[in-house]
């Protein structure tokens, strides 16, 4: 079947992250053997037992920091010398950018958005999925193929609404917003997308992308019903409503789509 991935070895970075887990659980659902690559030792340790006990032998965790590329070369060793081959990455790993308040400033805010924060979140973001697809991609090109997806986001495409955030009451330099920095990952991993493609096109190697909406994970009511007034359908993603789209995107039914950008966001974007 054009969707089933048998024994194709993948790596997910971010894996013991929220949408990281469903990606996984996608894969190894359709045959494939899933190596979850993540920073935070304890919340991987807790996913890949889950994983292990209903797919055992087929799932492997590695604390690994993708910002450092020793660490990411030495993975991918460990890697081959269990799997023997590397055949789908999916770039998932991201700073989660959060509201970061002073006695006087909103550090959100671009104006006072430290370089600091800034240098991290580009770090692993953008740096981190150029380095596992410079590393893992390499792989696949040698052995003849394979497929890396890059998870951008609607924001990836548009810009953030920051009325979606506003707080009533608060001075405008106290007013939170979606942090420059993801926007500009997010631009950037499509951009990634379509130069890989074209880079290894002669090498089997497809490349692409997913864009996402939000994700309803019970956040506040107000800004669940800000956001879902922005959307077409009028509601956030569930968790798992983007386990097929992964499997159509690293499966053969994709086999002729490369340096595309596959959106799911709702409608968002169309208004």
């Amino acid at each position: 079947m054009a969707w089933d991935i048998e024994d194709r070895v993948c790596i997910v970075t971010g894996g013991a992250g929220l949408l990281g887990f469903q990606f996984s659980k996608a894969l190894l659902e359709a045959n494939g053997i899933v190596c979850l690559l993540d920073i935070d030792k304890s919340r991987l340790a807790q996913k890949e037992s889950l994983l292990e006990a209903k797919y055992p032998g087929r799932c492997l965790g590695l604390s690994v920091d993708i910002t450092d590329e020793k660490a990411v070369v030495d993975a991918c060793k460990v890697i081959l010398a269990r799997f023997g081959r590397v055949d789908v990455l999916i770039n998932n790993a991201a700073n989660n950018p959060r509201v970061e308040k002073g006695e006087t400033k909103n550090f959100s805010r671009i104006e006072n958005f430290p370089l600091a924060q800034w240098n991290d979140d580009l770090a692993v973001g953008l740096s981190g999925a150029f380095m596992c697809s410079k590393v893992f991609g390499s792989e696949m090109a040698k052995q003849g193929g394979g497929v890396i997806i890059n998870i951008s986001s609607d924001l990836g495409i548009i810009a953030p609404d920051q009325r979606i955030y506003s707080i009533e009451g608060l001075d405008e330099d106290q007013q939170p917003v979606k942090p420059v920095s993801y926007s500009v990952i997010k631009h950037g991993l499509i951009g990634l997308t379509k130069y890989l493609a074209t880079y290894w096109a002669d090498k089997g190697v497809r490349v692409n992308s997913l864009c996402p909406g939000g994700v309803y994970t019970n956040q506040p009511h107000e800004f669940v019903d800000k956001l879902s007034s922005l959307i077409p359908m009028g509601r956030m993603a569930r968790v798992d409503e983007y386990k097929a789209a992964i499997l159509f995107l690293v499966s053969d039914a994709s086999s002729y789509m490369t340096g595309q950008n596959l959106i799911m966001d709702g409608g968002r974007s169309v208004w």
